[in-house]
């Protein structure tokens, strides 16, 4: 038996293969540790848990219930994902146990995948590729004459994390003018980007393309309604590639129906995968991929890596990298490592 046991439930995530655990136990080699499966049911996990040294949150929700459940020697909740929902965050911070992400793993990647999906939507990519296989090669220029060109456009941006940041810095070069709503992050931060500081009304009002970036936190679900899709241009093109349920969807299709607004190039939905009685599926002026944006070949190697990186660190008694409650590090028996001030991570 292994002196750590890391807990986790058996399989996959993100519909990736299965197979071993070696990106993740490279980072631990020289730590007497193990990764072991268990059940993927509640009160099985919890039981199989009771003697965890650390969780690593994978495959299924971690809910109240099973945080409550988990030992008192449970050093940190560890996932291999950027977006933390999966995790009962509040139930977490109460217990006093750190939980870790991925923050930083696959932001190039998300945000090659906005600016396709702006681009795609914007010269109707969809549309001309089905014209063409079904013999209307004639109607692809008159469709694209109604179609200002991207250059002097909008873009405006709905949270400024490192993903909006990023896609600033590729739209610039298309010669979009680019505005931002957070009212968590510094004016000056945007300023520094290039990027104007606005109200979300302004956003709205103003963008040719809207943005969303918010994360999956408990304030931000179903902040966009009705309301803010009236505010849209009609012309105008809505992208997420955040997560699906920070939008009323039924007010999205609304929005997309009515002709409140053009286009959407959507990443996410509020529940994925939709169900065939889903109207988005059917509308024609809407851009889908599979909640895809994060994924590349570096995907599994670098997020697996990040986990084992911060698994090391945790049963070193150290403070892992990337914590999302900070707060409760101070009272555990981890300490602090880090000599300077980091880029990410709890000492930024």
């Amino acid at each position: 038996m292994a002196k750590f046991k890391i807990a986790t439930p058996a399989g996959a995530s993100f519909s990736t293969h299965g197979g071993s655990y070696d990106y993740e136990m490279e980072p631990l080699d020289g730590i007497d540790a193990a990764i072991v499966e268990g059940p993927t049911d509640e009160d099985g996990f919890i039981k199989f848990a009771q003697d965890a040294d650390a969780i690593y949150a994978k495959g299924m929700r971690f809910g109240k219930k099973i945080i409550d459940g988990l030992p008192e020697r449970c050093r940190a909740i560890v996932l291999g994902s950027v977006g933390v929902d999966s995790v009962d965050v509040v139930a977490a911070t109460a217990r006093g146990i750190p939980v870790t992400n991925c923050p930083h793993t696959f932001i190039e990647e998300v945000a090659d995948h906005a600016m396709m999906l702006l681009l795609a939507s914007h010269r109707r990519t969809i549309e001309q590729d089905r014209m063409v296989r079904e013999g209307r090669w004639r109607e692809g220029r008159p469709a694209l004459l109604e179609i200002p060109r991207i250059m002097g456009m909008t873009l405006g941006l709905i949270a400024f994390g490192h993903v909006a940041r990023a896609v600033a810095k590729r739209a610039k070069p298309f010669g979009l003018r680019v505005i931002a709503y957070d009212p968590f992050i510094e004016e000056l931060v945007m300023v520094e980007h290039g990027v104007l500081p606005c109200t979300l009304e302004e956003v709205l009002a103003q963008s040719d393309f809207v943005s969303m970036h918010a994360p999956a936190t408990p304030e931000a679900e179903g902040m966009l309604k009705d309301k803010h899709f009236r505010q849209m241009k009609k012309t105008a093109v809505f992208i997420n590639t955040g997560r699906g349920p920070t939008v009323q969807e039924s007010a999205l299709i609304k929005a997309l129906s009515e002709g409140w607004i053009a286009h959407a190039g959507l990443d996410v939905l509020e529940i994925e995968p939709p169900g065939n009685n889903n109207p988005i599926l059917g509308m024609t002026n809407v851009t889908l991929s599979a909640h895809t944006a994060s994924a590349s070949a570096r995907f599994d190697p670098a997020r697996k890596l990040h986990v084992g990186r911060e698994l090391a660190l945790i049963l070193n008694n150290r403070w892992p990298m990337s914590c999302v409650n900070p707060a409760v590090l101070m009272n555990t028996k981890l300490r602090r490592w880090q000599p300077i001030s980091m880029e990410r991570g709890p000492n930024s």
